[in-house]
């Protein structure tokens, strides 16, 4: 780890360090911003102690992290174009860090602080892409290509699904408990349960689902929102350290070669269908060309990237032996070429063995550039698990005795956490970031909707408006301090 610090100056050092520092704070932040997600229900429902609750949600969130690689991260980090990534350096990059980063921390903290549920992922997102319109704008560069519309927009489908996936399968789920034994004291309050047995504590079996749903809640909180802390790192070391971070410089020779044999292979594939994927870029250009979203596949430069990738890597064992104007090169073409294979996937009419066949090259074409070292993992995992320990009171409330005018069943509490698990955890294979906070909350409405039980529409009014404007706020936030900060100090 310290390393990094040898070839730098300390200017650099001190930026770096501060960087990193705002990063740990974030997470540390989303950690506590984020824990009554996990801990509301069990706390409501007297299944667990708050201290013990918060405490295990602290560890869950903490092997989630350590536990769920990084295929979210790089989804954050590709938000922003390969050419910005790797070519940011020196005052302007810091700036671009630090001003994302203080708008994501400040407006985390404001709601937090007023005790209302918002996505710290369309906090984060709106920052990232906030700072990248800035830097369009100071750079004269059209907004368009400030960032990966594909990739924002699979990320804003993901944003608007699950909450509204929450919501439908948390009733659904409630209702078939109900229609299965409506009479079970799994549909009793906490307060019916006291009235009724004298018992603070919900029955044993009642108890254990809900302990359990709510450690996977924070599993998959750790390995979701985790992921974007681990990918703000490694964004800031591409950026400020390129040198020893746009390639994975302890990749194995067996991971190059994998590398290397993707390449090949993609190129086999290219020549093969060469007049396929010419007729459907053109297809595809003509049909969607008022849309902007164009399948995109220029043959010469592909084949010219190919080339230079596998000339450059057929006797590679190590990538330190390589120059560092090489390795940000070949990055460069490997994400290039990653983003082609993207494109191909998605043409309807590809057979289904193909597809498969390229996913796994997408596999192999980024297996050494889309890492993260274990301290890197480590130290998100920590500040993620020690934040979840600290305030999460003021959100709890909200989750737990705020949504529906009448208090949580345990079989509601059970059926939205079990939800959450679910679509959290299909989020993270398909390397997407959700908002654990919006998921949860809409499931526990939608078991209030299901019991015909009632809103709060205050407090539901409060969690819509925040989830309406939170990515607006953000991207206006970040890109006035880094506009401020560009404009003003450099």
């Amino acid at each position: 780890m310290f390393d990094i610090f040898a070839s730098l100056d300390l200017h650099t050092k001190i930026s770096l360090i501060l960087a990193l520092t705002f990063i740990l704070t974030y997470e540390f932040i989303n950690g506590f911003h984020d824990t009554a997600n996990a801990v509301a229900t069990v706390v409501y429902t007297k299944a667990m102690p708050p201290n013990l609750a918060v405490m295990l949600s602290g560890i869950f969130n903490f092997l989630g992290v350590l536990l769920g690689g990084v295929g979210v991260a790089y989804t954050i980090i590709h938000i922003l174009p390969v050419e910005l990534v790797v070519s940011v350096n020196g005052p302007s990059g810091l700036m671009m860090i630090f001003s994302m980063l203080l708008a994501a921390i400040t407006w985390n903290l404001g709601t937090w602080y007023l005790g209302i549920p918002t996505s710290s992922s369309h906090t984060l997102i709106g920052s990232i892409i906030g700072v990248s319109i800035a830097n369009s704008y100071v750079a004269k560069i059209p907004i368009k290509d400030g960032f990966n519309w594909e990739i924002v927009t699979d990320i804003g489908l993901s944003l608007i699904a699950s909450p509204i996936i929450g919501f439908v399968l948390a009733g659904s789920i409630f209702l078939c408990l109900k229609k299965l034994n409506p009479l079970s004291k799994i549909h009793n309050t906490p307060k019916q349960r006291k009235l009724t047995t004298s018992k603070k504590r919900p029955p044993f079996w009642n108890r254990l689902v809900l302990v359990i749903s709510a450690m996977g809640v924070s599993f998959v909180h750790g390995s979701n929102d985790g992921q974007k802390g681990i990918g703000l790192i490694m964004l800031t070391l591409i950026c400020i350290v390129p040198s020893k971070f746009v390639l994975n410089l302890d990749s194995t020779s067996y991971q190059i070669g994998r590398t290397c044999n993707a390449v090949v292979h993609m190129k086999e594939f290219c020549l093969k269908n060469k007049n396929f994927l010419e007729i459907e870029n053109k297809l595809n250009t003509d049909f969607n060309k008022k849309n902007k979203k164009i399948f995109k596949y220029d043959s010469i430069s592909i084949f010219n990237r190919l080339n230079i990738v596998e000339d450059t890597l057929k006797n590679v064992i190590k990538y330190d032996v390589l120059p560092v104007k090489k390795r940000i090169e070949i990055r460069k073409h490997l994400l290039y070429l990653d983003d082609t294979v993207r494109n191909i996937i998605k043409i309807k009419n590809l057979p289904l063995q193909e597809r498969m066949d390229l996913e796994k090259l997408r596999s192999d074409l980024t297996i050494t550039t889309e890492y993260a070292p274990l301290w890197v993992i480590i130290s998100v995992a920590l500040s993620i698990g020690l934040g979840t320990m600290v305030g999460w009171r003021r959100v709890a409330s909200t989750i737990g005795e705020k949504i529906g005018k009448e208090g949580m069943t345990y079989a509601q509490g059970a059926a939205a956490q079990a939800t959450t698990v679910g679509a959290i955890g299909l989020a993270n294979i398909m390397s997407l970031p959700v908002s654990t906070t919006h998921v949860l909350s809409s499931g526990i409405a939608g078991t209030m909707v299901a019991n015909k039980k009632g809103l709060q529409m205050k407090t539901i009014r409060h969690i819509l408006l925040a989830w309406i404007i939170t990515l607006p706020a953000a991207i206006t936030l970040s890109y006035t301090i880094f506009w401020l900060l560009i404009t003003k100090i450099i």
